[in-house]
């Protein structure tokens, strides 16, 4: 049976303050590139109501230059709480970005600095910034200027293994106005291979006292219980343990809030799921959606009789009935 200990539990019976917001859940939902849009955050916010949810990451460079916002940073005025995720290097062109997602709905503004996609560190952006500690201070300090909520960063801990650098990057983000750090712990160099390094979530959560969020290797409640215990975080935020599975955010909430695990969703349920998850990315993007459905479909197809076919099928769809018809299918191996 899972534990917990007393003083984690006083812990998350407590809301978690951002600044000035208080949420009433210590499970954040990862923004994730090609993935959280508003589509998948309904499924999530279905099943943890209070959780802080975040938009796909957003290129303050594109706001600047596009006539229109961009569709990522489209917000449903009852998913809140949500933050709007920024990346750039330009302290100008972010601030701007944040005061038209403050305009959006955004109750913080979250800057990203821990992506290590190539296309994004050689512009300056994400993880390239634990490099440019002196560019990253002006970007928190030039955002927190411009508007009147909350700015928090998600990082990681460090560039490789010789520039693990996050308690000096930690500290600097901290007295440059940030009110909420996640640290991802792994290094850029380790993207999202081996495990993550908690005990580094640790050593900032010593030094730090803003709120500090544990991100990485959250996979299941047991995960994010043994992750607070040993690093003291204030909360966890989950990211690849939600492709597939819009259930875990809740799943934590859960337990988190009344002590008891929930009853699993079966692999039934899981691919009525991935129907209205289809049908929901169809509606809204249109065949786009169809070709982004694609790798969500096969991400829910796992652990039952047939999934393995059943993924590479979906894989390939170009229709809802298509997709449709092979889910169906699937649910009927399954009963």
């Amino acid at each position: 049976m899972l534990s917990i200990s007393s003083t984690l539990q006083e812990k998350l019976s407590q809301p978690l303050k951002i600044g000035s917001v208080e949420v009433k859940s210590r499970v954040l939902q990862s923004p994730l590139s090609g993935v959280t849009d508003l589509v998948f955050r309904r499924l999530v916010r279905r099943y943890s109501p209070n959780s802080m949810m975040y938009t796909e990451m957003v290129s303050a460079t594109e706001i600047h230059h596009l006539k229109q916002l961009p569709r990522l940073m489209e917000i449903d005025p009852h998913e809140q709480p949500i933050s709007i995720q920024l990346f750039d290097c330009r302290p100008d062109f972010m601030a701007e970005a944040a005061q038209k997602a403050v305009g959006e709905g955004a109750k913080t503004i979250d800057i990203n600095m821990g992506c290590p996609v190539n296309k994004i560190t050689k512009k300056g952006g994400g993880s390239s910034l634990l490099r440019q500690p002196e560019i990253a201070e002006k970007l928190v300090k030039e955002v927190v200027k411009a508007v009147d909520v909350p700015v928090t960063v998600k990082t990681r801990i460090g560039w490789d293994d010789n520039e693990i650098n996050i308690l000096e990057f930690a500290q600097k983000m901290q007295d440059s106005g940030a009110s909420m750090l996640t640290l991802h712990g792994r290094t850029r160099a380790q993207g999202y291979t081996g495990k993550a390094r908690w005990e580094w979530i640790k050593k900032v959560k010593e030094i730090l006292t803003i709120p500090i969020i544990a991100n990485g290797d959250i996979f299941s409640v047991e995960a994010a219980i043994n992750c607070l215990e040993i690093t003291g975080a204030d909360g966890v935020m989950c990211s690849r343990g939600t492709l597939g599975y819009p259930f875990l955010v809740g799943e934590i909430d859960h337990f988190f809030q009344t002590g008891k695990l929930q009853n699993q969703p079966t692999p039934i349920d899981r691919l009525e799921c991935a129907k209205e998850h289809l049908k929901g990315l169809w509606d809204y993007k249109g065949k786009r959606g169809i070709y982004q459905a694609r790798k969500h479909l096969s991400w829910y197809c796992k652990g039952f009789p047939g999934a393995s076919e059943l993924r590479d099928k979906v894989s390939r769809i170009e229709t809802v009935e298509e997709g449709y018809q092979l889910l169906d299918q699937g649910i009927e191996l399954i009963i």
